[in-house]
């Protein structure tokens, strides 16, 4: 066949085609309109509505723990302090050392996995209210709708030329973000080093070097972060927008757009008849954009960079307000409600999946573990050395001698009174401790050579299981019940 009969018959072919299965009508398309144009700085419109609320809420939360616990006293001495140099911890009555660390690490865990079973069930919830990113970053935008005004206001100002009242304007807002940065700086070195004793001397001129490189890199770096780079943050630097849709499922809670609702979208008069004009409930004012601190648009669908922060819902919740149209255009749901495969009140359907329960069922046992680990301690530690110089001797009574070395280790903050005793053969000697017994310091940790002897009949040759009892108690409580501790050991003999 040659080329222009081919030709001819593939012209033919496709005008049949075309008859047979006329075009599709087209959906109306919406118009797009860029709000945040590539590379320029995000300038989210505040948001107000309840959802707003509760973040103020949350930020006054989490920023009284962080500003106002430090100050606290607790038995003298500041309640919550993480003395690295002493390698000491206290948590209010709780007071944990090196050989503790264990249950730091059982609290890292409780974090870690209250974390994944918060995510599997309420979504990013934590990213839009208590993250420390968002937190900062929220008083930072506080900040410059005090000085600079809102939204249209701020973007008037980037746009003017540079004169005396921008001048004056921008001095003030750097002022006071200096100011709130520098003293989260001070707070988070206070964290670390005794606060009221720290910051006078930080005036002075004599606080440690180590603890104003800590206020002044930590002020800096929430300066970098909350101000400069801000959502940049969020979409490109935090891991745990990326690994959060593994604990994401159709059951989990996100902040999603009615599609079936809004679209087709369009704008129209307050006065206008819904149904007469064939659009949906979504008017296309972008407010849900302008208000969104990462600037998304959450009509696109569920994306990584959202923080569910609910900012554009009270966005959108004011515009149908305005417009007569019943709340809820976009709302906190589930994937599966939104496709209607139970209701959205059904909570029990959220809860009962496999996910929740293994989060829940491993941040349960180790929570058990915490509380029965910090029950259970012991607030005195002994370790008992054998003194490898000396292996067996005959003291001056003709008995058969081992030397130890007891390494006694008071965790807690009151002295305490340690007393011991022996066991092991018929007649058997400790010598070395006073009978009244000892008394350790809070915090400290002492090293006592002591001495256990037996007739030389009763120790055979080789090693031989004794076992040492100490009990212990306040110094100043000398009428407590004491508690007791039992340690092995091993006695050798000729």
């Amino acid at each position: 066949m040659s080329p222009e009969n081919q030709a001819e018959n593939t012209t033919h072919s496709t005008e049949k085609t075309a008859k047979a299965t006329p075009p599709k009508p087209s959906k109306p398309k919406s118009s797009v309109i860029q709000i945040h144009p590539e590379g320029e700085r995000i300038h989210p419109k505040k948001a107000e509505g309840r959802f707003a609320k509760l973040r103020i809420a949350a930020v006054l939360a989490t920023q009284f723990v962080f500003y106002v616990i430090p100050w606290f006293n607790w038995s003298n001495r500041q309640a919550v302090l993480f003395d690295i140099p002493d390698r000491h911890f206290f948590i209010f009555g709780l007071s944990l050392g090196m050989g503790d660390l264990i249950y730091l690490a059982l609290l890292l865990m409780i974090c870690a996995f209250g974390l994944f079973w918060w995510t599997t069930i309420a979504g990013r919830l934590w990213c839009g209210y208590s993250c420390p990113q968002t937190v900062y970053t929220e008083i930072m935008l506080w900040i410059d709708n005090l000085v600079e005004g809102d939204r249209n206001k701020r973007l008037k100002l980037e746009k003017s030329p540079w004169n005396f009242t921008k001048i004056r304007i921008k001095v003030t807002k750097y002022l006071l973000i200096f100011l709130v940065c520098a003293w989260t700086g001070i707070t988070f070195a206070g964290w670390f080093v005794p606060i009221r004793q720290f910051v006078p001397d930080l005036f002075t001129g004599a606080a440690g070097g180590g603890a104003m490189f800590a206020a002044a890199f930590y002020g800096f770096m929430t300066f970098f972060f909350a101000h400069i780079m801000r959502e940049k943050v969020c979409l490109h630097m935090c891991p745990y927008a990326r690994f959060q849709s593994a604990m994401f499922d159709k059951d989990t809670l996100i902040i999603s757009y009615d599609t079936e609702r809004g679209e087709p979208r369009g704008a129209r008069k307050k006065t206008a008849n819904k149904e007469d004009s064939g659009l949906g409930d979504c008017i296309n004012c972008t407010m849900c954009v302008q208000v969104c601190p990462v600037g998304i648009d959450i009509r696109d669908g569920l994306q990584y960079q959202c923080i569910g922060c609910a900012a554009c819902i009270d966005a959108c919740d004011e515009i149908m307000d305005k417009m007569g149209y019943p709340r809820g255009l976009i709302r906190y749901t589930t994937e599966g409600a939104m496709e209607h495969e139970y209701p959205e009140s059904d909570i029990k359907k959220r809860l009962k999946r496999p996910r929740v329960a293994g989060y829940g069922a491993v941040l349960f046992v180790v929570i058990i573990a915490f509380l029965t680990g910090i029950a259970t301690r012991k607030m005195v530690e002994v370790d008992i050395l054998k003194d490898r110089g000396v292996m067996v001797r005959e003291n001056s009574q003709g008995w058969l001698e081992n030397a130890y070395n007891l390494r006694i280790i008071n965790k807690s903050e009151h002295e305490q009174t340690v007393t011991a005793t022996v066991k092991g053969f018929d007649d058997i000697a400790l010598t070395g401790l006073p009978e009244n017994g000892i008394k350790i310091a809070p915090r400290e940790t002492v090293t006592i050579p002591v001495q256990v002897s037996t007739i030389p009949e009763y120790a055979e040759k080789g090693s031989q299981p004794i076992e040492f009892t100490f009990a212990y108690r306040e110094t100043n409580a000398a009428d407590a019940e004491p508690t007791v501790l039992n340690e092995k050991a091993t006695f050798i003999g000729e």
